[in-house]
Protein backbone atom coordinates (compact mmCIF):
# COMPACT_ATOMS: atom_id res chain seq x y z
CA UNK A 1 0.00 0.00 0.00
CA UNK A 2 1.56 3.22 -0.71
CA UNK A 3 2.94 5.57 1.90
CA UNK A 4 2.55 9.13 -0.74
CA UNK A 5 -0.27 9.84 -2.59
CA UNK A 6 -0.36 12.05 -5.21
CA UNK A 7 -2.35 15.28 -4.82
CA UNK A 8 -3.12 16.33 -8.28
CA UNK A 9 -1.98 19.36 -7.70
CA UNK A 10 1.03 21.21 -9.81
CA UNK A 11 2.72 24.02 -9.45
CA UNK A 12 5.63 25.92 -11.98
CA UNK A 13 9.28 26.33 -11.06
CA UNK A 14 9.23 30.57 -11.01
CA UNK A 15 12.70 30.80 -9.90
CA UNK A 16 15.61 28.60 -9.50
CA UNK A 17 19.36 29.78 -7.46
CA UNK A 18 22.26 29.21 -5.10
CA UNK A 19 24.15 30.53 -2.89
CA UNK A 20 27.73 30.33 -3.48
CA UNK A 21 29.41 32.03 -0.20
CA UNK A 22 27.21 32.32 2.83
CA UNK A 23 30.40 34.03 4.32
CA UNK A 24 30.24 36.55 1.31
CA UNK A 25 26.05 36.90 1.53
CA UNK A 26 23.12 35.13 2.45
CA UNK A 27 21.39 36.40 -1.47
CA UNK A 28 21.41 33.51 -4.04
CA UNK A 29 22.46 34.05 -7.45
CA UNK A 30 19.77 33.22 -10.24
CA UNK A 31 20.06 30.42 -12.67
CA UNK A 32 18.28 28.96 -15.12
CA UNK A 33 18.97 25.39 -14.25
CA UNK A 34 19.94 23.13 -11.06
CA UNK A 35 21.32 19.99 -10.67
CA UNK A 36 20.50 18.14 -7.73
CA UNK A 37 22.58 16.21 -6.37
CA UNK A 38 22.12 13.39 -3.11
CA UNK A 39 24.29 15.81 -1.36
CA UNK A 40 22.06 18.91 -2.57
CA UNK A 41 22.44 21.39 -5.19
CA UNK A 42 25.61 21.52 -7.19
CA UNK A 43 28.02 24.78 -6.01
CA UNK A 44 25.24 25.30 -3.25
CA UNK A 45 26.62 26.50 0.48
CA UNK A 46 23.77 24.59 2.06
CA UNK A 47 24.58 21.35 0.28
CA UNK A 48 26.14 18.34 1.94
CA UNK A 49 24.63 14.86 3.36
CA UNK A 50 25.36 16.18 6.72
CA UNK A 51 25.58 20.01 9.07
CA UNK A 52 26.07 21.62 11.97
CA UNK A 53 23.18 21.74 14.14
CA UNK A 54 22.03 25.49 14.20
CA UNK A 55 19.30 27.48 16.27
CA UNK A 56 16.13 25.10 15.10
CA UNK A 57 17.01 22.04 16.77
CA UNK A 58 18.98 23.30 19.53
CA UNK A 59 16.33 21.27 21.79
CA UNK A 60 17.48 18.13 20.29
CA UNK A 61 21.57 18.85 19.92
CA UNK A 62 24.48 21.08 21.21
CA UNK A 63 24.65 23.76 18.55
CA UNK A 64 27.10 22.29 16.01
CA UNK A 65 26.41 19.02 16.39
CA UNK A 66 27.02 17.18 13.26
CA UNK A 67 23.39 15.82 11.93
CA UNK A 68 21.83 14.63 8.28
CA UNK A 69 21.24 17.81 6.01
CA UNK A 70 17.55 18.02 5.22
CA UNK A 71 18.03 21.70 4.65
CA UNK A 72 19.64 21.36 1.58
CA UNK A 73 17.15 23.65 -0.36
CA UNK A 74 15.13 26.57 0.71
CA UNK A 75 11.87 26.64 -0.98
CA UNK A 76 8.81 29.37 -0.85
CA UNK A 77 6.00 30.16 -2.99
CA UNK A 78 5.69 33.33 -5.64
CA UNK A 79 2.55 33.95 -3.88
CA UNK A 80 3.44 34.17 -0.46
CA UNK A 81 6.14 36.13 -1.67
CA UNK A 82 3.73 38.82 -2.83
CA UNK A 83 2.38 38.79 0.00
CA UNK A 84 5.57 39.81 2.40
CA UNK A 85 6.33 42.62 -0.69
CA UNK A 86 2.98 43.97 0.02
CA UNK A 87 3.34 43.40 4.15
CA UNK A 88 7.07 45.12 3.77
CA UNK A 89 6.08 47.71 1.48
CA UNK A 90 7.97 46.93 -1.69
CA UNK A 91 6.43 46.23 -5.60
CA UNK A 92 8.40 42.99 -5.88
CA UNK A 93 9.93 40.53 -3.14
CA UNK A 94 13.35 39.45 -4.23
CA UNK A 95 14.27 35.69 -3.51
CA UNK A 96 17.89 36.01 -3.89
CA UNK A 97 17.32 38.16 -0.77
CA UNK A 98 16.25 35.43 1.63
CA UNK A 99 18.50 33.09 -0.23
CA UNK A 100 15.93 30.68 -1.73
CA UNK A 101 16.79 28.09 -4.28
CA UNK A 102 13.22 27.47 -5.57
CA UNK A 103 10.43 29.68 -6.39
CA UNK A 104 6.93 27.54 -7.17
CA UNK A 105 3.84 29.45 -8.06
CA UNK A 106 0.28 27.92 -7.95
CA UNK A 107 0.61 25.50 -4.73
CA UNK A 108 -1.67 26.76 -2.44
CA UNK A 109 -0.72 27.63 1.24
CA UNK A 110 2.61 26.17 0.14
CA UNK A 111 4.43 26.94 3.44
CA UNK A 112 2.07 24.59 5.27
CA UNK A 113 2.24 21.74 2.92
CA UNK A 114 2.85 18.84 5.34
CA UNK A 115 6.10 17.31 6.36
CA UNK A 116 7.81 14.61 4.48
CA UNK A 117 5.79 15.67 1.22
CA UNK A 118 7.37 15.15 -2.18
CA UNK A 119 7.56 17.81 -4.90
CA UNK A 120 8.48 16.10 -7.99
CA UNK A 121 9.35 16.93 -11.82
CA UNK A 122 8.15 15.09 -14.79
CA UNK A 123 11.84 13.64 -15.09
CA UNK A 124 11.49 12.39 -11.43
CA UNK A 125 13.68 14.59 -10.09
CA UNK A 126 12.43 14.59 -5.87
CA UNK A 127 12.48 16.65 -3.55
CA UNK A 128 11.29 15.47 0.05
CA UNK A 129 10.02 18.41 2.61
CA UNK A 130 11.78 19.10 5.33
CA UNK A 131 9.20 21.24 7.40
CA UNK A 132 8.09 24.86 7.45
CA UNK A 133 11.19 27.40 7.50
CA UNK A 134 10.71 30.03 10.18
CA UNK A 135 11.75 33.39 9.30
CA UNK A 136 14.83 34.76 10.89
CA UNK A 137 16.67 38.63 10.86
CA UNK A 138 19.62 37.90 8.20
CA UNK A 139 17.73 38.77 5.04
CA UNK A 140 17.16 42.29 6.44
CA UNK A 141 20.48 43.67 5.31
CA UNK A 142 19.94 41.86 2.17
CA UNK A 143 16.58 43.35 1.66
CA UNK A 144 17.99 46.95 2.78
CA UNK A 145 20.71 47.04 0.21
CA UNK A 146 18.02 47.11 -2.40
CA UNK A 147 14.98 48.58 -0.53
CA UNK A 148 16.06 50.95 2.46
CA UNK A 149 14.57 50.64 5.56
CA UNK A 150 12.10 47.62 4.56
CA UNK A 151 14.15 44.65 5.79
CA UNK A 152 13.19 44.95 9.37
CA UNK A 153 9.38 44.27 8.94
CA UNK A 154 10.37 41.01 7.10
CA UNK A 155 10.78 38.81 9.74
CA UNK A 156 7.11 39.07 11.15
CA UNK A 157 5.62 39.86 7.33
CA UNK A 158 6.99 36.32 6.43
CA UNK A 159 5.44 34.30 9.34
CA UNK A 160 3.39 31.60 7.94
CA UNK A 161 4.56 32.42 4.54
CA UNK A 162 8.41 31.60 4.65
CA UNK A 163 8.45 28.01 2.99
CA UNK A 164 9.88 24.80 3.36
CA UNK A 165 13.26 23.49 3.61
CA UNK A 166 13.80 20.10 1.84
CA UNK A 167 16.38 17.65 0.59
CA UNK A 168 17.10 15.73 -2.58
CA UNK A 169 15.63 12.23 -2.71
CA UNK A 170 16.28 11.71 -6.35
CA UNK A 171 18.70 13.34 -8.18
CA UNK A 172 18.05 15.19 -11.40
CA UNK A 173 17.93 18.26 -12.94
CA UNK A 174 15.74 21.40 -12.22
CA UNK A 175 14.78 23.62 -14.91
CA UNK A 176 13.42 27.00 -14.23
CA UNK A 177 9.32 26.92 -15.84
CA UNK A 178 9.02 23.09 -15.44
CA UNK A 179 5.97 21.93 -13.63
CA UNK A 180 6.44 19.93 -10.15
CA UNK A 181 3.60 17.75 -8.97
CA UNK A 182 3.03 17.34 -5.19
CA UNK A 183 2.56 14.22 -2.95
CA UNK A 184 1.56 14.12 0.69
CA UNK A 185 1.86 11.32 3.17
CA UNK A 186 -1.61 9.11 3.33
CA UNK A 187 -1.78 9.76 6.99
CA UNK A 188 -4.30 11.13 9.25
CA UNK A 189 -3.49 14.82 11.04
CA UNK A 190 -1.94 13.68 14.39
CA UNK A 191 -4.31 13.72 17.53
CA UNK A 192 -1.66 15.42 20.23
CA UNK A 193 -2.93 13.95 23.73
CA UNK A 194 -5.03 16.58 26.58
CA UNK A 195 -3.81 17.43 29.18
Amino acid sequence: MPALKPTGLTGTIAWLGHVPDRDDTLRSVAVDHLEALFSGITAEEHGGLTRPSCSRVVAQYPRGTEIRNTRQLSIVSEEELAEIASLIGVEHFNPAWIGATMVISGLPDFTHIPPSSRLQTPSGTTLTVDMENRPCVLPHPEIDADAPGHGAAFRTAAKGRRGVTAWVERKGPLVLGETISLHIPDQRPWKAPRG
